[in-house]
């Protein structure tokens, strides 16, 4: 089984801490975030994009010490059993058009446009928009 694609926001979930308190299904959602996490500290296999790192590059920059941010994506640009595909401007282009024909964001537009290209069909994501590819399942645990 090829390895499954990660989205941005199991990264958020993880890692950003809330200047609030969470509603327990919002708990559920961080504590299955840090479980996706640690599986991939432990050599879990997963694949995203140079862009879907910048978007948590983004993220966590704006939420966290710079220096706490760059050791986490310094960790996973590392790690061995993190795949990193490229993006061009064909895969945005397709992307642009994917997600206008599904109504989901370019970010998750490109996700389903490299997953199918790599023949990957399994997405690490908390964002539901993943559930409008009928030929791609969301993994939320």
């Amino acid at each position: 089984m090829p390895p499954r694609f990660i989205d941005a926001s199991v990264f958020v979930h993880a890692y950003l801490r809330p200047k609030r308190d969470l509603k327990p299904h919002e708990r559920e959602i961080k504590a299955h975030a840090r479980d996706i996490v640690s599986r991939i500290g432990r050599g879990e296999e997963i694949v995203t994009s140079a862009v879907h790192l910048g978007e948590v590059a983004n993220i966590l920059e704006d939420w966290m010490r710079l220096e706490d941010a760059r050791a986490i994506q310094l960790g996973l640009c590392a790690r061995e059993n993190v795949a990193i595909l490229p993006v061009d401007r064909g895969d945005l282009l397709e992307a642009l058009a994917v997600g206008s024909d599904t109504g989901v964001g370019t970010s998750d537009a490109l996700a389903a446009v490299l997953m199918r290209a790599n023949g990957i069909v399994e997405v690490y994501s908390f964002d539901k928009d993943f559930d409008r590819f009928g030929d791609l399942r969301r993994i939320s645990r």
